[in-house]
């Protein structure tokens, strides 16, 4: 169970915010969810209090950056933010407009169907930029050390170094980041696991608002909720997905996202070394190491623009001539200190 007293605040402080959120909003339909769900938290806040005996409710300089980042522009440029402050009701943003006939979701696997369908998506995006990163990262390296005039086993050793380096930095870093989320939405969970304990029957009138503001008749909508509440952890999961934006069953592993960071940076850096672990030597082995990144960088660029819809060809030549300008100022770089140092 958690502390009467933090959750009394966070009704309080979710209260206050969907009223701000509300007078922000344009949409009546999505005015009329938020001060709902202000004034379902306020009564959530009662029932806390009368077992917390809090004092008078401020609030914390967080909530009020955020609400005034919201006055200035809008909920919905401010969704992840909100999502982070646990405002529920955020999915009627992402929901197209109700139809006649539309039916809403009636079991969990339908619920959560729209969360599946972009993982794969971020995946490989997320691959297309840690090879991009190894590449660019490590044919700079190279070219710096080999502007300073290093030999061929030099230049393989630090690119070696860079390439452990740079891997390992990046799985560090996407591993701690993908745990801090990860323990941030179990929390999330925890506190929804809680409510759902204290008051269902407000739970489920939260979800019949959410199915309403997506267009669904109240009534209906309510009907469809008490279905889904009628098992408990069907019910939270639900409550997750609709109110949280989360798929308990899919939370991202911190151990598979680190791997999959190292590798895919690991990949992009061994390229430009390949000539070198190849025998190849001096200048040749260096222009080898710029035309195999320089096609695949080129490569990284066009899929790169799978993702933003703009022209492949444009998406390649722009990925390249970054390239080419990181590698030209480290080289330059190389140069200047290798004339210095000698």
């Amino acid at each position: 169970m958690s502390n009467p007293f933090d959750s009394w605040y966070h009704e309080r402080e979710s209260a206050w915010l969907y009223r701000v959120v509300a007078d922000a909003e344009t949409d009546p339909r999505l005015q009329q969810l938020f001060r709902a769900l202000s004034q379902a938290a306020e009564e959530q806040a009662v029932h806390w209090a009368r077992i917390a005996n809090p004092g008078e409710f401020r609030p914390q300089l967080r909530s009020r950056l955020v609400a005034w980042l919201v006055r200035r522009l809008g909920p919905r440029a401010l969704k992840p933010v909100l999502a982070a402050m646990k405002l529920r009701g955020l999915s009627a943003y992402g929901a197209a407009p109700a139809v006649a006939g539309h039916l809403m979701p009636v079991t969990v696997q339908d619920v959560g169907q729209r969360h599946r369908s972009v993982t794969g998506g971020n995946n490989l995006r997320a691959a297309v930029f840690g090879v991009n990163d190894g590449l660019v990262s490590n044919v700079s390296l190279i070219l710096g050390v080999a502007g300073a005039g290093a030999s061929g086993s030099v230049i393989l050793t630090s690119g070696l170094a860079g390439l452990l380096a740079g891997s390992l930095s990046m799985a560090s870093g996407e591993y701690v980041s993908v745990r801090s989320q990860r323990e941030m939405y179990e929390y999330q969970i925890g506190l929804e696991r809680d409510e759902l304990a204290e008051y269902p029957a407000e739970e489920a009138e939260e979800l019949a608002l959410i199915y309403q503001a997506r267009g669904l008749e109240l009534e209906q909508a309510r009907a469809v909720a008490t279905r889904l509440m009628a098992n408990p952890q069907q019910a939270l999961n639900t409550l997750a997905r609709e109110e949280l934006g989360l798929n308990p069953d899919e939370l991202a592993s911190p151990w598979s996202a680190a791997i999959f960071s190292f590798c895919a940076f690991g990949s992009g850096a061994l390229l430009p070394l390949l000539p070198f672990l190849l025998h190849a030597t001096g200048r040749d082995a260096t222009l080898w190491a710029l035309v195999l990144t320089g096609f695949a960088l080129f490569g990284v660029g066009m899929a790169l623009s799978l993702f933003s819809g703009r022209s492949a060809w444009r998406g390649g030549m722009r990925m390249l001539l970054i390239g080419a300008a990181a590698a030209a100022c480290t080289f330059g770089l190389g140069r200047a200190l290798g004339s210095v140092l000698n």
